[in-house]
């Protein structure tokens, strides 16, 4: 007997779960990205909170609100809870269930049947007992129901970290574009301030018969024109400010106004980027999740064609008087073993498995698509950060020139050398000149959250190891 058992232990032992085992895919791509910028700074490392190399109070203090208050977020994390009971339940299946029940009857039999009876028709009834049932996973059904409860577990968790990226994205895109904005309205007050001196010195110099009414009109125009500009850039910039009132759940949110030029540039990626971070981004980790599960429940399916063997058991007492019901003469006892052996159902559960491999290859094909798109993300994000930079650079320089052309302009004009409409050309370009390089700036930095937002909010030398993006 003892030999029977230890046999039974090693053939249980020895049981392997049907099914392909998980081997991560690896992806087609590069070894680098192929716009990493090789005269880019080696020195600086991104840290995992990216916004904070914007050196903003204001911007860490939306971000945090954001992280704390945005509904997605709540829903994320109502997500993981539920996947978690889940997988612990799925785990609970590999362990046997014991249930304890205890019942108490009273009843009457008939007087009148066809056999007599020789005690009262009145009697009770008293039971209690202990009862298990125990499913012996010889083919891993269990085992890789677990393993998918557990990758979408993991899956929900990624699927924060998304949300997470994605939400500060979205609050640091919005607030370069009002501080953006709220450089660009002071461009153009200063401008502004200008034009209706010309308008005043223009207004002076026709009562003094110098200028033409022509020149007081085209300088009316110019200062309507940037009041209408002015009016619309205040409107963007409550639009901007409305928007991270919702994602930070602030609702009456008010933003003094600041100047975006004043906020220093990120670090720029060091050459010769690993394609290899890409592992760091939680969707991509989200996919392989994913697939992960969809790999375990191609063993599920096809460890219901082989038979599922149970063990059920049960003890307790029965008896007509409780006073009996604990002595030994009242116990019960049950010992059983079930077998569920599939003969025939017309290739039913082989269509199952047919199914769930296919199901894989779909969501390998997803996840391979989405290393591709992501390496195709990166590589924009590079080629944009970079040549914006540059394109930065020049409007800095365009808009010294436009200011001194300004300059130029207006000393010929009161010194009589040329008339009004000079002026006014040089201050259209001045003031085309400062908007741009201010949308520069703010292209630039917003470029610089793009390439955050698609590496994952971080560069380190070396991308995460498998078994540390699996703790995540």
């Amino acid at each position: 007997m003892k030999k029977l058992s230890l046999l039974l232990v090693l053939f249980l032992v020895a049981c392997k779960a049907v099914g392909p085992d998980y081997k991560r895919a690896e992806p087609n791509l590069p070894a680098a990205f192929s716009e990493s910028d090789t005269n880019a700074n080696t020195s600086n490392d991104v840290m995992k909170q990216w916004w904070k190399h914007y050196q903003d109070e204001k911007l860490n203090e939306l971000v945090e609100l954001t992280l704390k208050n945005n509904t997605n977020i709540q829903l994320a994390v109502a997500r993981i809870e539920e996947a978690d009971a889940n997988m612990r339940e799925v785990g609970a299946n590999l362990l046997p269930e014991i249930d304890f029940s205890t019942q108490a009857e009273r009843n009457k039999v008939t007087e009148l049947g066809p056999f007599p009876t020789f005690t009262s028709p009145i009697r009770n009834n008293y039971t209690f007992g202990l009862s298990t049932s125990y499913e012996i996973d010889f083919w891993g059904r269990l085992k890789r129901n677990k393993e998918a409860a557990k990758a979408n577990a993991l899956a929900t968790r990624n699927a924060k970290e998304t949300v997470e990226l994605s939400l500060t994205g979205l609050v640091a895109s919005n607030y370069l574009q009002l501080r953006g904005l709220d450089a660009q309205i002071a461009v153009t007050k200063d401008n502004q301030k200008s034009r209706k001196e010309a308008l005043g010195l223009n207004q002076r110099r026709l009562a003094g018969g110098v200028a033409s009414a022509l020149e007081v009109s085209q300088a009316e125009v110019a200062v309507s024109n940037l009041e209408a500009q002015l009016i619309e850039l205040t409107r963007l910039r409550a639009i901007s400010q409305h928007q991270l009132a919702v994602l930070t759940g602030v609702l009456d949110l008010k933003l003094e106004a600041a100047d975006i030029r004043t906020l220093p540039v990120p670090p720029t990626p060091p050459a010769g980027l690993p394609s290899v971070l890409l592992e760091n981004r939680p969707d991509i980790r989200q996919a392989e999740q994913a697939l992960i599960a969809e790999n375990a429940r191609i063993g599920i399916a096809k460890a219901a064609l082989y038979p599922s063997i149970t063990l059920t058991g049960s003890y307790g007492g029965e008896s007509l008087e409780l006073s009996d019901l604990l002595k030994t003469g009242a116990r019960v006892w049950t010992l059983g073993i079930g077998l569920d052996l599939p003969i025939f159902d017309s290739g039913k559960r082989q269509s199952r498995v047919e199914q769930a491999t296919a199901r894989q290859k779909q969501t390998l094909a997803q996840y391979q698509t989405a290393i591709q798109s992501a390496f195709r993300e990166v590589n924009n994000a590079l080629i944009t950060r970079r040549l914006n930079a540059e394109r930065e650079q020049s409007l800095q320089q365009s808009e010294v020139s436009a200011k001194k052309a300004l300059s130029v302009a207006e000393n010929r004009y009161k010194s009589g050398y040329s008339a009004y409409l000079e002026v006014l050309d040089a201050q259209r370009v001045h003031n085309e000149a400062s908007l741009a390089m201010i949308q520069a700036k703010q292209a630039n930095l917003l470029a610089t959250v793009e390439l955050f937002k698609v590496l994952g909010g971080d560069w380190k030398g070396e991308a995460q190891t498998a078994s540390e993006l699996q703790a995540h």
